[in-house]
């Protein structure tokens, strides 16, 4: 009863506590073995998990989740026959068999028993399983010793900006430092963002990478990982966690794994647990970097506003203090609506960045920053002198189009060009809901209610709960007569509105449309 009172309250540390007493007075008890299980695979407690698991196995409750368990805990003590044995009663589920081959070749990896690519070729390109096996040949290839053909096929499954890119491009870096090719790990790392921009400054610093994945466990805890983040964009943050929290019983010296089990214990409100896991991730990592921002950001969340500002301030004053500190602190002081400070810490960013020879992918996103920051402290000319510096740097990025060209449409100034900025912006990012709603509301402004309406529409559709674009459509509405839709629309934007735009709300849907009552 403790541990399930413990688990509704989101008190998970006593949860496990609990089960495990329960477990040690009732020894093989599925019940309790179900709750314990779960549990600990929430938590990421590896021995209760495997514990509960074995009896689960015992008393014939068997979920996929359990099997997976048993398999990660197999390939951990190199019990390859125990891992293929339950591979075998895995692959009679359905939906997850897809993943037996990429298992399988880790497996033959350690026992040296089969072919590793031979497993993989038993899945077509075309289906779920061989996309991820695309991945993991080149993975295969490195772990094998195949250097040359194994960089050449990791360097044909890269794609810029895509996430599994990035990663291949980490485990690359990472095989070719070992080697002792830092030169060409540097070459490999070619982005100026991000975590593959922190690996790069980190061997450039001569430090080890560790984001290898060349031994059976770090294999299949990276097809883990891969499924925890396709899970969580098909937004089932519970059953990522769980593969997530497999990828550290496999692998807990890989940072990633942490990274995306913190940012799913925070999607489900598990901030104190998000940072526990933060905590597993060495100051001695490129990874630090962006923990040190998650830990910042949770702090803020959870309310230790002073012991978040203390650890963000304290990163800045160190003597080799990076960009990346000065905007963890401006990012938090806009947070905080401290938004003239946020804009000084954005200036402090830029000039280490230019001590330091940055590159106009990294300072465009800087001087954005600090634009909208003073844009928020009300320091207009100031505002858009920075935005329009980003706009230089950056003239192909929607962010920066439609933030230059919004800003002015809210000041009613330079319609024609704000309104020219945000059409490049949306031939650069149709689907932008947000950039949809700013060419519509751009039309309104200019006199063109019609076209405003059918831009304002189409973005409500994509973003229903969004107050600003909801408010946009009930003044286009009100325009043109339509005034019961107007209403309704001002109604649905009343739900979400911030306080400072709740006033201005209700008295349009009271009173109707006026010049003085219109949206920013």
């Amino acid at each position: 009863m403790l541990a399930r009172v413990a688990t509704s309250m989101g008190h998970g540390e006593k949860a496990v506590q609990g089960y495990q007493a329960a477990l040690a007075a009732s020894p093989g008890n599925r019940t309790i073995a179900e709750g314990a299980f779960a549990q600990a695979l929430s938590a990421g407690d590896r021995p209760l998990a495997v514990t509960s698991a074995r009896i689960l196995e015992e008393s014939g409750g068997v979920s996929f989740q359990v099997r997976l368990v048993l398999i990660a805990e197999a390939v951990r003590g190199s019990d390859w026959a125990g891992a293929e044995k339950q591979i075998a009663a895995l692959n009679r589920d359905d939906v997850f068999s897809f993943m037996s081959p990429i298992m399988r070749a880790w497996i033959a990896v350690g026992s040296k028993a089969d072919d590793p690519l031979a497993q993989l070729s038993r899945l077509s390109a075309n289906t779920i399983g061989g996309v991820y096996a695309q991945e993991h040949k080149p993975l295969l290839m490195l772990a094998l010793g195949q250097d040359k053909e194994g960089l050449a096929e990791l360097r044909n499954r890269i794609v810029e900006r895509d996430t599994r890119g990035e990663r291949l491009k980490l485990a690359g870096a990472a095989y070719l430092a070992r080697k002792g090719k830092r030169k060409d790990a540097i070459a490999l790392l070619d982005s100026s963002f991000g975590m593959v921009a922190n690996a790069r400054t980190w061997l450039e610093q001569k430090r080890k990478l560790r984001t290898e994945i060349a031994t059976p466990a770090q294999g299949m805890a990276e097809l883990f990982l891969r499924l925890s983040l396709d899970l969580e964009r098909q937004n089932d943050p519970k059953l990522a966690l769980s593969f997530a929290r497999l990828a550290t019983f496999l692998a807990p010296e890989q940072s990633e794994a942490w990274l995306v089990t913190s940012a799913l214990l925070t999607e489900i409100n598990q901030e104190r647990d998000a940072l526990t896991a933060l905590g597993n991730i060495p100051v001695d990592d490129p990874a630090d970097v962006v923990a040190s921002d998650l830990r910042v950001r949770l702090l803020a969340q959870t309310g230790e506003e002073d012991v978040a500002l203390d650890h963000a301030r304290k990163a800045t004053s160190a003597r080799d203090a990076r960009s990346g500190d000065w905007e963890r602190l401006g990012d938090l002081y806009s947070q905080l609506g401290r938004n003239q400070d946020a804009a000084g810490a954005y200036g402090q960013a830029l000039q280490v960045n230019t001590s330091r020879g940055s590159t106009a992918e990294a300072d465009w996103r800087l001087w954005l920053s600090k634009g909208g920051a003073l844009d928020q402290a009300g320091q207009w000319p100031e505002a858009k002198a920075a935005l329009e510096t980003a706009y230089k740097l950056a003239p192909r990025e929607p962010t920066v189009l439609n933030y230059l060209g919004y800003a002015q449409l809210t000041r009613r100034e330079n319609l024609v060009e704000a309104e020219n900025l945000i059409r490049q912006a949306r031939r650069f990012n149709p689907e932008s809901a947000q950039i949809t709603d700013s060419l519509g509301w751009a039309r309104f402004l200019r006199g063109d209610s019609v076209e405003a309406i059918r831009l304002l529409e189409r973005a409500v559709m994509s973003e229903p709960n969004d107050a600003t674009i909801n408010e946009h459509l009930g003044d286009a509405y009100y325009s043109v007569g339509r005034r019961f839709e107007a209403r309704y629309a001002w109604r649905a934007a009343l739900v979400t509105a911030a306080d400072k735009d709740a006033g201005r709300l209700r008295a349009k849907i009271d009173q109707g449309f006026t010049a003085e009552l219109a949206s920013p």
